[in-house]
């Protein structure tokens, strides 16, 4: 069976229902899954209000010209002004009065003219057939996850607004570690469906660099999983499939900082044991 298509990769990235088929081989293939995850993980760094809130514009710096001409062996440079022109306004822009246009020399700006007789009747032009929104939608977040995210590590996406409370079958006490005040708990909830979820209650002030992120580690420390961006209040990560938390009954909140780096920072601020 083939590999699943770029578009089922970033649907089941964003929790999308999958195909049968597409669902199937996901469900068993390794690199599939893997690359699900990377995904994920993108689209909760996308959630991170440091990178979702619009900031304004930033001038290119200085060098940023001198290595585009000598990459691409342009001799020629923007004039100071078109750069100085680039930064932001340091206050309101005032309304600045148009720019009049040169005129047109007489030969362009006389109109041609037309010919006597008969006009041939131009082709129809084909209708227009708009997009499905929901799904446009998707695969544009979709490719903003994969240009953000390819090479960033696995990780999962929050659920919210499900109704299945589920049954709790195992839980820990969140205690802060040294330097840190974070407090909170988690429960590994078992839904109807057979999925597992991890749901984490985190008593925390945002964190003044960074995000905080979930994890499950061995009790050696010596494996981690990454499950995804936290933040103050309840959160709810499903589990991957064929997880035991026997082997990672850890759970780890982190501060990670917005380096693109999927490794753990060693920066934990909250830590507690999973029990059944």
């Amino acid at each position: 069976m083939p590999h699943c298509t770029p578009e089922d990769l970033g649907l089941a990235a964003l929790r999308e229902p999958l195909g049968p088929d597409a669902a199937e081989h996901l469900a068993g293939c390794a690199s599939c899954t893997d690359e699900v995850g990377r995904l994920r993980r993108a689209v909760d760094v996308l959630t991170v209000p440091e990178l979702a809130e619009p900031t304004a514009p930033v001038a290119p710096p200085p060098a940023l010209w001198a290595g585009i001409a000598a990459a691409t062996g342009v001799s020629s440079a923007p004039r100071p002004q078109v750069v100085a022109a680039s930064a932001p306004p340091a206050g309101p822009v005032p309304d600045a009065p148009p720019v009049p246009l040169a005129p047109l020399p007489p030969e362009r700006s006389a109109p041609r003219p037309v010919a006597a007789g008969p006009v041939a009747p131009q082709p129809p032009v084909a209708p227009v057939v708009p997009l499905r929104p929901r799904r446009s939608r998707l695969l544009l977040a979709a490719a903003a996850a994969l240009v953000v995210g390819l090479g960033i590590g696995a990780g999962a996406v929050a659920l919210s607004g499900r109704e299945d409370a589920g049954v709790a079958v195992a839980a820990a006490q969140l205690d802060p570690l040294a330097g840190s005040d974070a407090t909170g708990t988690a429960s590994v909830v078992e839904r109807e469906d057979g999925t597992r979820v991890l749901r984490v209650e985190l008593a925390a002030d945002a964190p003044a660099e960074g995000y905080y992120e979930a994890w499950l580690l061995t009790e050696s420390v010596s494996g981690l999983v990454p499950l995804g961006v936290v933040r103050a209040g309840t959160e709810e990560f499903e589990l991957p499939p064929g997880i035991d938390i026997g082997e990672y009954p850890v759970v780890d909140v982190s501060v990670e900082p917005l380096d693109g780096d999927p490794a753990h920072s060693g920066e934990s601020v909250a830590r507690g044991l999973l029990e059944s």
